[in-house]
C-alpha cells in the first residue's frame, strides 16, 4: 500500500502536464488578443474612411473593449492556475492576526525556533513572507529575495500614498529618499489606524540608508542563525537594530521537519495581518490564489471569554476572494490554539469549544475545526498537520479538477461570445455601396496611369543607359579613395622593434616574414569593406528614383507611407497579392538587388594580393636577413600591392553603374513588357483603386484591399478562437 508521501509526490507529478497545456492555452489567448487588437485598429480606420452609415453602425457594434477585458481576466486566472500546477510542493498557508499563535505553530511543525521564526512576544511583524520547505537531508538554510527599486516603490511604498491620500507617489528611490514625507491629511476617516500606518511609512523613510544597499541585490543564501536579521526588526532580547527586512520581498527556508513522512510539502508563513502594514490584504490574496493548496486560520481564544469578531469574519472573506473558482470551505481549516492554565493566556479550552460551535453562525465554513496547542510539537504534528495532509492526499486531485473545470467553463463561454462578435465582424461590411459604373470609370484612369508610368520608367531607363559606362563619381569612387587612403595611413606594418622581438620568439626570419605577410594582407583587405557603403548608396539611389516614378506617375503613393527603397519592399510583400506572381517577383527582385565588395569585387582584387602571400611573393629574403631587411620588404610589398589594387579598382569603377543599369532595365522589362504582366496590372490596380484614385472610388468596393484586409483579420481572429485551442482539460 502506498504511503502518504508517495501519494503527494504522484499528485505533483500529475499536475505538470496540465501546466504545460495551460501554457499553450495562454499562448493562444495572447494571439487572440493580438488578432483582436489588429482588427480593432482596422475597424477604427475604416469608420473614418467610409460614408455608409449602416456599415459604420455595424462596425461600431463590435465590442472590442469588452472582449479584450474578458481575455485579460482569463489570462490572469490561467496564470494563477499554471503557477499552482507547476510547483514542486503542496503548499499549506498559515494565516492569522498578530499574536494568535501562528509563529508557534510554524515552529512546532518545522522544528525551527524563534531564531528563524520570531514569535509574538514582541513587535516583530514585518510583512515578509516566508516559505518553509521540508527536506530531510539538509542542514537548515535560508534564501533571501530582495525588492528591486521598482517593486519597492510600486508594491511597498505606493500603497501607503494611495491609502493615506498623500498625493502623487514617488517615481524613484532617489525621489522617495530625498524629499520629506507629505503630512498626513487631517480629514482621513478613523483615528489611530491611519496614524499607525503613517508611522510604518515613516520607518521606511527614516531608515532608508540602513537598507537601501540591499535593494536590487541578487538572491542571497544565508545560514539559519542569520535568518532573523532579514525577517525581524529586533533581536531575540528585544533590541530594535535590524532594518534589512524593509528591503526583503520573500525568504525561503529549507529544513528537515520533525515529521519525516510529510513528503513534498511547504508551509507558507503569510504576512502578519493587523499590524497596520499597508498592502497586507492584497499580498494575502495574491499568495493564496497562486501559491496555496490549503490554508490554516490560526486563532487563540482568550481564556477570559471571546467571540468571533468582525476582524475574524473580514479575514475569512478576504481569503475567500482569492480563488473565486474554488470555494474556501473546501481547502481551509480553523486552528483554535488551545492554551493551558500555566500559560500567559490561561486555560482557554472551554472558549475554544464555544468558538468552534459558533463557526456556522458566522458563516465561517471550513473543512474542519481543530483544537490543539500550537506550541506542542506532538499536537501540532499529529492533530493538525496529519489531518491536513491526509485530507490533501485524498481530495487535492478533485479540488484541482474543480478549479481547472471552472476556468475551462469560462473559456468555453468566452469562445461562444467571441463567435458571436466574429460573425458580426464578417457581416459588417456586407453589401458595400459601390459605384454602379466602376469599370467604366476605372478603365480610362488605368490606361492613363499605365501610359504615364511607361513614359516615366522609360525616361529613367534612358538616363541610366547613358551613364552606364561612366565612373560613379557620387558614391563608389569616393569610397574607393577612402579605402586606398586607409590602406596608406593604416598599413598594419610592424615596427623595427616588434620585428626584432618576434624574431627572438620564433628563432627564424622566414617564419617572422611569413607571419607578417599574412597579417598585412589580412589587415589591408579590411579597408576595402568600406566600399559596401558606396555600393549601397548607389543602389538605394536607383531604387529611390524608381520609387518616385511609381508614386508620382504611377499614383501608388497612397498604398503605403514607406518611401525610398523601402517602398518597393512594402509593395512586393504586402500589396501585390499571390494572384499577380510576375508583378510581385519584379518588385521583389528589384528590392533584393544589392552589390557588395565581398561578392562583386573581392575575387577580382584577390589576384593582386599574391605578393603578400608567403608562397607566392616575388620579394624573398636574402641568405642572411636582418630586421631592417624584413621591414623594408614589407613596406615595399605593401606599397606595390596598394598601387595594384588602386589601379584594378579604377578599371572596375564603371561596373557599379553598369550593374545598376542592368537591374533597372530588368525591372522595366518585367513590369512593362512581360506578356503575363499585362493581365496582372489591371487586376492589381483594381484591387487598390480606392488608394490610387481616392476621388473616384470608395475604400470598401468589392475586391478592394480594405475589404480584403478586413476579411483577413476577421479570419485570423476566427482561427485563434477554435475551441480545441482554448481547452486544457478533457
Amino acid at each position: 500500500m502506498r504511503n502518504r508521501s508517495e501519494t503527494i509526490s504522484d499528485i505533483i507529478d500529475k499536475r505538470r502536464p496540465l501546466a504545460q497545456k495551460i501554457e499553450r492555452t495562454e499562448e493562444n489567448l495572447r494571439e487572440l488578443t493580438s488578432a483582436l487588437h489588429a482588427l480593432e485598429s482596422q475597424r477604427n480606420k475604416l469608420i473614418t474612411q467610409i460614408e455608409d452609415r449602416k456599415i459604420q453602425g455595424r462596425l461600431a457594434e463590435i465590442d472590442f473593449l469588452a472582449l479584450q477585458l474578458k481575455i485579460a481576466t482569463e489570462l490572469e486566472a490561467l496564470a494563477k492556475l499554471k503557477v499552482r500546477f507547476s510547483r514542486d510542493t503542496l503548499n499549506i498557508g498559515v494565516v492569522g492576526r498578530a499574536r494568535q499563535g501562528k509563529s508557534r505553530l510554524l515552529q512546532s511543525l518545522t522544528g525551527l525556533t524563534a531564531t528563524e521564526i520570531p514569535d509574538g512576544d514582541r513587535q516583530h511583524c514585518t510583512g515578509v513572507r516566508s516559505t518553509i520547505h521540508h527536506n530531510p537531508n539538509v542542514t537548515t538554510f535560508g534564501e533571501v529575495y530582495f525588492h528591486s527599486e521598482r517593486s519597492f516603490i510600486d508594491d511597498v511604498i505606493a500603497p501607503y500614498y494611495e491609502k493615506l491620500h498623500l498625493g502623487v507617489k514617488p517615481n524613484s528611490l532617489v525621489e522617495f529618499a530625498s524629499k520629506p514625507l507629505p503630512p498626513l491629511p487631517e480629514n482621513l476617516p478613523g483615528y489611530a489606524e491611519p496614524g499607525a500606518m503613517y508611522e510604518h511609512l515613516t520607518r521606511y523613510h527614516t531608515n532608508i540608508d540602513k537598507y537601501v544597499g540591499l535593494l536590487n541585490s541578487p538572491p542571497r543564501r544565508i545560514s539559519s542563525n542569520e535568518i532573523r536579521e532579514y525577517v525581524a526588526q529586533d533581536t531575540a532580547d528585544g533590541q530594535r537594530i535590524f532594518f534589512n527586512y524593509l528591503a526583503v520581498k520573500e525568504v525561503k527556508i529549507t529544513c528537515p521537519f520533525p515529521n519525516n513522512e510529510v513528503g513534498q510539502i511547504a508551509l507558507v508563513d503569510m504576512p502578519g495581518l493587523g499590524d497596520t502594514g499597508v498592502g497586507d490584504e492584497e499580498r494575502l490574496i495574491k499568495t493564496l490564489s497562486q501559491d496555496i493548496d490549503a490554508v490554516l486560520f490560526v486563532r487563540m481564544p482568550s481564556a477570559k471569554g471571546d467571540y468571533w469578531a468582525d476582524v475574524d469574519v473580514r479575514l475569512y472573506d478576504t481569503a475567500s476572494a482569492a480563488i473565486i473558482d474554488l470555494p474556501l470551505d473546501l481547502w481551509s481549516f480553523m486552528i483554535l490554539n488551545q492554551t493551558n492554565a500555566n500559560s500567559a493566556n490561561g486555560d482557554n479550552l472551554n472558549n475554544c469549544q464555544d468558538l468552534a460551535g459558533d463557526l456556522s453562525k458566522k458563516h465561517l465554513n471550513l473543512v474542519d475545526c481543530i483544537i490543539a496547542n500550537c506550541a506542542d510539537v506532538e499536537a501540532a504534528n499529529m492533530k493538525i498537520l496529519d489531518t491536513v495532509l491526509n485530507y490533501l492526499a485524498t481530495k487535492i486531485q478533485s479540488l484541482d479538477r474543480q478549479y481547472a473545470s471552472s476556468c475551462q467553463e469560462r473559456m468555453v463561454e468566452l469562445q461562444k461570445i467571441l463567435e458571436v462578435e466574429i460573425e458580426k465582424a464578417r457581416q459588417a461590411l456586407a453589401s458595400p455601396t459601390a459605384n454602379q459604373n466602376e469599370m467604366g470609370v476605372f478603365l480610362p484612369l488605368y490606361n492613363q496611369l499605365m501610359s504615364n508610368l511607361s513614359v516615366g520608367l522609360m525616361e529613367l531607363l534612358d538616363n541610366f543607359k547613358q551613364q552606364r559606362y561612366l565612373v560613379d563619381e557620387d558614391f563608389f569612387k569616393p569610397q574607393v579613395e577612402v579605402a586606398i587612403q586607409g590602406c596608406k595611413e593604416d598599413p598594419g606594418i610592424p615596427s623595427l622593434q616588434e620585428i626584432k622581438v618576434r624574431h627572438r620568439e620564433k628563432g627564424s626570419w622566414e617564419i617572422v616574414y611569413a607571419e607578417y605577410l599574412h597579417k598585412i594582407r589580412t589587415h589591408l583587405t579590411r579597408h576595402f569593406n568600406s566600399l559596401d557603403n558606396g555600393l549601397k548608396q548607389l543602389i538605394d539611389d536607383a531604387k529611390s528614383q524608381i520609387t518616385k516614378i511609381l508614386t508620382k506617375q504611377g499614383k501608388m503613393g497612397g498604398l503605403t507611407t514607406a518611401r525610398e527603397a523601402d517602398f518597393l519592399q512594402v509593395i512586393a510583400q504586402n500589396k501585390v497579392s499571390e494572384l499577380q506572381p510576375n508583378l510581385r517577383r519584379a518588385f521583389q527582385n528589384l528590392w533584393n538587388f544589392e552589390m557588395s565588395y565581398e561578392v562583386n569585387f573581392h575575387y577580382r582584387i584577390r589576384q593582386h594580393l599574391d605578393d603578400l602571400t608567403p608562397d607566392d611573393t616575388s620579394l624573398r629574403l636574402s641568405a642572411k636577413p636582418t630586421a631592417e631587411e624584413v621591414l623594408e620588404n614589407l613596406e615595399q610589398l605593401h606599397q606595390e600591392t596598394v598601387y595594384k589594387c588602386q589601379e584594378a579598382l579604377a578599371d572596375l569603377s564603371s561596373e557599379p553603374k553598369l550593374a545598376v543599369f542592368a537591374a533597372v532595365e530588368e525591372f522595366v522589362d518585367q513590369v512593362l513588357r512581360g506578356e503575363e504582366i499585362k493581365n496582372e496590372w489591371p487586376v492589381f490596380l483594381y484591387e487598390v483603386r480606392s488608394q490610387v484614385w481616392p476621388t473616384y472610388f470608395k475604400p470598401m468596393g468589392e475586391g478592394s484591399n480594405s475589404l480584403k484586409e478586413w476579411q483577413k483579420l476577421v479570419e485570423r481572429v476566427a482561427d485563434a478562437n477554435q475551441l480545441e485551442l482554448l481547452q486544457f482539460i478533457n
